[in-house]
C-alpha cells in the first residue's frame, strides 16, 4: 500500500440506513450542544418535552450531532488512517435519494478527491437526479482545494449493452458542466472466459465497460474524449460568481434533487456547507474569498437557510461588515436550543433591516438583480436561435489565459454568437474529440468578446483565450460544403465469426441490419466490414477543399479506411472523417469496420426455436418480443468538399 501500491480507498454511496446511537452518546452531546440531553430522551420516544418547538430544536441538536459524529469518526478518520498509509480517500456520501444523517459537503472536505454518482435513465437520457450530487463534490474541491472531482460515473439499471459511446456522451457533457473532471467509470466486470459472451456482469447494473462489448476495440477515441476534456478542465480555477448557502438538517440531493437551485444561467455557482461560510470565507476588495484561491461576487441564501445556526449568522453579520454582499430571504430563527433566539432576532432585524455596514444585503431581489444592482454581468451569455436553444458552460482562469467549455444540450445542430466576460486576448477552438485547434472569428464589442459558434448536436467545444488580441475583430469564412459524390455501392459485407451470420453478403444498398429478412443479419451483433469503390476527380483534389467522408447514419461506431490507410474512428453525430490524403485521382477502395451493440443477438438467442445460441448473461435482460436496435452501416456515404 502507499507510494509504491495501492494510493486510494472509495468509500462509495452510503447506504447503511440511519446510525443514531454510540456508547458515548451522551458525553458527545455534551460536549458538541453545551446542555445535558438527559432530561430530553423523552423526546427521542415521540414525546413532547417543555414545547413542541423546543422538543424540535432538541431533535435538531441530536440529528446534528449524530452528522458531526458520523463526518469526524468514519470519513475523516478513514482519512487519518489511510495518511499512516501513504493513502487517500475518494469518498461518495449521499448520492441521492439514501438515508443519510450528515452534510455532503462535510463528510467529503477532507476527502483525497471528492465523488459522486451520475447515471443515466436510458441512452442517452442523463439523469438530472445527480447534478447536484456532482456539483456538491465540485463546490468541495474548489473551495477546500483538491481541484480533482471524480464520480460514479455513467451507472445505469437493466438496459444492458444498450450503450455506445453517443449515446453516454450527453451523460457525460451534462456532469462535467457540473464539475466533474476525473471519470470513475462504472464498471467494468472481470471476463475470465472467452467462451461466455458478453459474460458477466454486476447484477442487473451498468454500464458494461470490458473487453467483450462490441465495440471495445474501437473505444480508445471515446475514452480519448474524456481524457482529453477532463484534462482541460482540471487547468486553472473555476470562476464563479455566486456561493450558495444551502442551510443545514438536509442535503443538496434532497433539497435541488428534482430542480437545481434558480440562479442566473450565465454565472458559475458553488454551493457552500455551515463550515463553508464559518470557517473558510474572508473579504477582499468587497469579494468574497476563500484560501484555496476562489473569488465571490455574492453570498446567496437558500430559502432552506432561514433557519440557521446563530454562530452562522453571526459570521454572515461579520462578512457583510467586512464588505460582502448577501442576497436572500431574512432568516427566521435558529433550529438549536442551544442559541440564544433574541441575539438572533437582534442580528437578523439589524441586517436585512438595513444596517448592513460597508458591505449591502438584498432581501428581496432575486440573485439576478443583485448582480446587475452591483454591475455584476453575467460571465458567458449566447443569442436564442431556437426557443429551446440551451448551452451549458464552465469557465477556468488560468494565471496566463481563459479556458470556457461551452456545450450544446440539444441533439440538434445549433449556429449561435456566444459573448465572454474578457477582453484582450483573441479565441482558439479547441475540440476534445479529435485534438484539432482552429482560430476563431470574433468581435470585441462592450466589454466583451462575441464568438459565433457552429454547434453538431450534443457537441462540446472549448473556447480559449491565451493568445494577445492583435486587433478588435477577426472575421473568418463560413466553411462550405459541396456534396461531390455518393458513395451508392454495391457493399461487400463481412461479418465476425460466431455471432449468427453468415461469413460475406452482398448489399446492393445501404440498410439497417435489423431490418434485414435473414435472421443471421437481423440479430447479428459485433462488428462487421463494408468494402466498395468510388471515383474521385482530379479536379477536386486540387480545389483547395478538404474532402471529408460523411458516413450518413451508423449504428454505432465505425473504423474507416480508404485505400488501406487508416483514418479512424468515428462514434458520434456527424459520423464523418477528413480523407484528403488518402484519396486519389480516379479509383478509391473504402472499408468502413461497423460494430453494433449486443442486443439484438441477446433477443436473437430468445427466439422460439432457436438452433443455436451464442451469448451467455448471468441475468435476463431480454425477451423474444423486445424491440431490436437499429444496427450497421444505413448512410448515406457520401465525399464532401469543404472549404
Amino acid at each position: 500500500m502507499g507510494k509504491r501500491g495501492l494510493q486510494y480507498v472509495i468509500t462509495d454511496s452510503w447506504e447503511a440506513g440511519t446510525a443514531n446511537w454510540t456508547d458515548r452518546m451522551f458525553a458527545e452531546f455534551a460536549r458538541r450542544r453545551g446542555y445535558d440531553m438527559h432530561p430530553w430522551l423523552p423526546v427521542l420516544a415521540g414525546r413532547i418535552v417543555e414545547s413542541a418547538e423546543a422538543s424540535d430544536r432538541f431533535l435538531w441538536d441530536f440529528r446534528k450531532t449524530l452528522g458531526d459524529m458520523v463526518a469526524e469518526y468514519h470519513y475523516d478518520q478513514l482519512t487519518d488512517i489511510l495518511k499512516a498509509r501513504g493513502m487517500g480517500r475518494y469518498t461518495e456520501s449521499h448520492e441521492g435519494g439514501r438515508a443519510f444523517i450528515g452534510d455532503g459537503m462535510d463528510v467529503k472536505r477532507r476527502a483525497a478527491i471528492p465523488m459522486s454518482a451520475t447515471w443515466l435513465n436510458g441512452p442517452g437520457q442523463p439523469s438530472r437526479y445527480h447534478d447536484a450530487d456532482v456539483r456538491e463534490s465540485a463546490s468541495v474541491a474548489h473551495i477546500y482545494g483538491q481541484n480533482l472531482v471524480a464520480a460514479e460515473s455513467l451507472t445505469v439499471y437493466r438496459n444492458a449493452w444498450m450503450f455506445s459511446p453517443e449515446t453516454l456522451k450527453s451523460t457525460a457533457d451534462r456532469m462535467m458542466t457540473n464539475g466533474l473532471n476525473r471519470f470513475v467509470i462504472h464498471t467494468s466486470v472481470h471476463q475470465p472466459v472467452d467462451d461466455k459472451i458478453p459474460g458477466l456482469g454486476l447484477g442487473p447494473f451498468g454500464q458494461w465497460f470490458n473487453r467483450h462489448e462490441t465495440w471495445a476495440e474501437m473505444a480508445h477515441p471515446w475514452t480519448t474524449y474524456l481524457a482529453r476534456s477532463s484534462y482541460m478542465l482540471q487547468q486553472g480555477r473555476f470562476v464563479a460568481d455566486v456561493l450558495y448557502y444551502y442551510g443545514e438538517d438536509s442535503n443538496v440531493t434532497a433539497l435541488f434533487g428534482d430542480k437545481m437551485p434558480d440562479l442566473p444561467a450565465g454565472s458559475g455557482y458553488d454551493f457552500a456547507s455551515s463550515d463553508v461560510v464559518l470557517n473558510h470565507l474572508a473579504v477582499k476588495d468587497g469579494r468574497i474569498v476563500t484560501p484555496a484561491g476562489m473569488s465571490y461576487r455574492v453570498l446567496a441564501l437558500d430559502a432552506n437557510g432561514r433557519h440557521m445556526p446563530l454562530a452562522v449568522l453571526r459570521r454572515i453579520r461579520d462578512l457583510v461588515k467586512a464588505g460582502a454582499v448577501v442576497v436572500g430571504p431574512r432568516p427566521v430563527d435558529s433550529p438549536s436550543l442551544a442559541d440564544d433566539q433574541a441575539e438572533f432576532r437582534a442580528i437578523a432585524e439589524g441586517l436585512w433591516g438595513g444596517d448592513a455596514g460597508p458591505g449591502r444585503v438584498f432581501g428581496s431581489a432575486t440573485v439576478a438583480e443583485a448582480l446587475a444592482a452591483i454591475g455584476a454581468a453575467s460571465d458567458f451569455s449566447y443569442t436564442k436561435p431556437y426557443p429551446d436553444t440551451e448551452l451549458a458552460f464552465v469557465h477556468r482562469a488560468l494565471t496566463d489565459g481563459d479556458i470556457y467549455w461551452v456545450v450544446n444540450r440539444n441533439s440538434r445542430p445549433e449556429t449561435v454568437e456566444a459573448s465572454f466576460r474578457l477582453t484582450g486576448k483573441e479565441p482558439e477552438l479547441w475540440h476534445a474529440e479529435t485534438g484539432a485547434v482552429e482560430p476563431a472569428p470574433y468581435l470585441v464589442a462592450n466589454g466583451r468578446t462575441v464568438v459565433p459558434l457552429r454547434l453538431a448536436p450534443d457537441d462540446a467545444v472549448f473556447v480559449v483565450f491565451r493568445k494577445p488580441a492583435a486587433a478588435p475583430a477577426r472575421a473568418l469564412p463560413d466553411p462550405v460544403e459541396t456534396t461531390l459524390a455518393k458513395v451508392a455501392g454495391p457493399w461487400e459485407v463481412a461479418f465476425q465469426p460466431g455471432r449468427g451470420a453468415a461469413a460475406t453478403a452482398r448489399f446492393k444498398t445501404l440498410g439497417a441490419w435489423n431490418e434485414s429478412a435473414d435472421p443471421g443479419i437481423k440479430y447479428f451483433s459485433g462488428t462487421a466490414t463494408y468494402a466498395a469503390s468510388f471515383d474521385v476527380s482530379a479536379n477536386w483534389l486540387i480545389s483547395g477543399a478538404r474532402l471529408w467522408l460523411d458516413l450518413g447514419e451508423v449504428k454505432n461506431v465505425a473504423e474507416v479506411a480508404v485505400n488501406g490507410k487508416p483514418l479512424g474512428t468515428v462514434w458520434k453525430t456527424p459520423f464523418r472523417i477528413d480523407a484528403t490524403e488518402a484519396l486519389k485521382p480516379g479509383a478509391n477502395t473504402l472499408e468502413i469496420k461497423v460494430a453494433n451493440l449486443w442486443v439484438n443477438r441477446l433477443i436473437g438467442d430468445k427466439q422460439p426455436g432457436a438452433a443455436k445460441t451464442y451469448t451467455y448473461t448471468a441475468v435476463e435482460f431480454y425477451k423474444a418480443d423486445s424491440p431490436l436496435l437499429p444496427s450497421g452501416l444505413i448512410g448515406p456515404v457520401r465525399l464532401v468538399g469543404v472549404k
